[in-house]
């Protein structure tokens, strides 16, 4: 096809790059952008929110290893897929964003959805940049896909005008050959054989060492490098909650349910693609032994040294080819299993294993309503039955603060980059996105899918769910058949109400109390008077119907046997499923993460 106009030439850059697939909403003028990528065979999944597509393109560039792409109108457009910009600078993964504007003799004067996005966004992306005229595009394009994927991955962002979209092109204008824009992979870099050797010689001297996992270990591919380290090595590791699957989690030497032991006794750390910022504490005591030498491995060398890193300990590489020098360099050594850090990892493992199975098997009373560990015991039994559990046959997507956290801890992952949550950001709304991406990286594109399609299984929140719950219809539109569990507690955090008649009550007495306008009380101020919290939500909303009108399936599920037919139905269905659990709400129960480093008296409590 000849290349004519503007929209054209962007379309054609994109494919050239490689691109399969963009994540997007159309309207004046991207329209004309993506009907172009269609036709040149360039799938473009459109979607009812802009912060869920820019989710999707960031989160599909974290699976798929390539930058994900976003197209989206200019102005209010733009200020949506911030969103999506936000979350993949916090969670570094690679993204292009493509944006409308307006025309270029327009600028200033009030034009359609004006905006300096240049301005806006300049701050938080790695490369920002307005199209000016046809012949700037596709260098531009191309250097925008290779910024944001090449060191530290993050977003970068291209701004297209209106008429450079709808402009012909001039007589005698060479467009690029394909070859010409080809990006290769990002270089490789080792790391320093003098810091290798120092870091061999810390971990055989530690009496406690660890090695801690991170998604920037699942993003360099490092798995087989690592799973090596640890069999010829016998240290035990800890993976975060997207570092999951690196090493399988039934591997024995997997300290995660001896989380808080591990992080407090170990001397020497390993820090393999992982960042020391909150989801680690800062690597700071009272989580962590202050005495801990910490060795951090990372390919952005401003992360080398950062809170109670050691920049003299640091290494900077890429993972895989520095867990390769490690192993060799170890390659005489191996962990002695009769020390003491072992012992009390398994000592403290099993507590908290025996915590949990209790909390799984407690049947749940007639007339009450499930409890998360319940649910997900049910939920875990029916699946296992349904597909063997280590054969990477599901990829888990999970939202929400109980939800997330302890669903985490139930579902074992096998395989790397199988398991996407709210990530360094904590982002709320990720889910339906993430969803999409995740069958479009495994299911939908022929250089990434597999020989055996994988089954979307998602855990979410009933708050977080509402954030973009809208995109079911993106779903079956797409013909996209994912599990999604919606985890309803009436409630962010914790629900108000173990029943109806209650929760009627306290609406109704806030109605009253907003009426009256009067003056604060003892009881108020002790938070005993009754009316409806700040995390409260409607009372057992029927989240399945958004399925079924779209011509999916919707499951209400208060009980067990309901929950369990529900999964096997779902599972098997060909298209989007929704299954409403009712749970117990946790009224009293404190705000908070387990994970968090923070007293309990700064806590919240309903």
């Amino acid at each position: 096809m000849a290349v004519k106009t503007g929209a054209q030439l962007i379309a054609r850059t994109l494919r050239d790059l490689g691109v399969t697939v963009i994540f997007g909403i159309v309207g004046i003028p991207v329209v004309e952008i993506a009907e172009e990528a269609i036709n040149l065979g360039i799938r473009f999944v459109a979607f009812r929110n802009e912060q869920a597509c820019s989710y999707a393109a960031s989160v599909y560039g974290y699976m798929t290893g390539r930058p994900g792409v976003c197209l989206v109108v200019g102005g209010p457009g733009v200020l949506h897929a911030l969103a999506g910009i936000g979350n993949a600078t916090a969670n570094n993964f690679p993204l292009l964003v493509l944006a409308g504007s307006a025309e270029t003799t327009a600028v200033t004067k009030g034009a359609f959805q004006e905006l300096d996005a240049i301005t806006l966004l300049a701050p938080h992306t790695k490369f920002a940049a307005r199209a000016s005229s046809l012949d700037f595009i596709p260098n531009a394009v191309k250097n925008a896909y290779r910024t944001c994927w090449y060191g530290r991955p993050g977003p970068t962002f291209v701004d297209l005008p209106a008429d450079i979209i709808q402009g012909k092109l001039a007589r005698g204008f060479e467009v690029p050959q394909p070859e010409n824009l080809l990006v290769s992979a990002p270089p490789k870099a080792s790391g320093d054989p003098a810091l290798i050797l120092k870091a061999t010689q810390l971990l055989k001297a530690a009496s406690a060492p660890l090695i801690i996992i991170g998604k920037g270990a699942a993003y360099a591919r490092a798995e087989l490098g690592i799973r090596q380290l640890v069999e010829q090595t016998q240290i035990p590791f800890l993976p975060t909650p997207m570092g999951k699957g690196v090493v399988p989690d039934s591997h024995p030497l997997n300290a995660s349910s001896a989380r808080s032991a591990a992080l407090k006794n170990a001397d020497v750390v390993l820090v393999l693609g992982a960042r020391l910022n909150w989801i680690l504490h800062f690597g700071e005591p009272p989580k962590w032994s202050p005495g801990a030498k910490i060795i951090q491995v990372d390919i952005c060398a401003e992360e080398i040294g950062r809170n109670a890193g050691a920049s003299e300990l640091g290494i900077l590489g890429d993972i895989s080819l520095v867990v390769d020098q490690i192993t060799a360099s170890l390659s005489n050594w191996k962990y002695s299993a009769s020390a003491k850090f072992p012992s009390l990892l398994a000592e403290s493992a099993n507590k908290n294993e025996d915590k949990a199975e209790k909390a799984a098997l407690r049947q749940t009373a007639p007339g009450s309503p499930l409890t998360y560990q319940r649910a997900y015991h049910i939920i875990k039994t029916t699946l296992n039955f349904l597909t063997p559990v280590d054969d990477g046959d599901i990829v888990y997507v999970s939202e929400g603060a109980n939800t997330m956290d302890i669903s985490r801890s139930i579902f074992p992952l096998y395989h790397p980059r199988q398991r996407l949550d709210a990530g360094t950001y904590a982002t709320m709304g990720v889910g339906m996105g993430y969803i999409v991406a995740a069958h479009e990286a495994f299911n939908a594109t022929p250089e990434t899918s597999t020989s055996r399609p994988k089954k979307i299984v998602a855990f979410e929140g009933d708050s977080a769910f509402g954030f973009s719950a809208m995109e079911i219809e993106t779903l079956a539109r797409y013909r996209i058949p994912a599990l999604i569990f919606v985890v309803n507690n009436s409630g962010i955090y914790h629900g108000d109400s173990t029943s109806e008649d209650a929760w009627r009550t306290l609406q109704d007495q806030t109605v009253a109390n907003d009426t009256k306008k009067s003056e604060p009380t003892a009881s108020d101020a002790q938070g005993t008077t009754k009316g409806l919290r700040s995390t409260s939500l409607l009372y057992e909303t029927r989240y399945e119907m958004l399925a079924t009108m779209c011509g999916g399936k919707g499951y209400f599920v208060r009980n067990e046997e309901e929950l369990e037919r529900a999964t096997r139905e779902g599972f098997a269905s060909d298209t989007v499923t929704i299954v409403n659990v009712i749970v117990e709400p946790g009224i009293g129960k404190e705000i908070g993460f387990a994970w968090q480093n923070q007293p309990k008296e700064g806590k919240a409590k309903l």
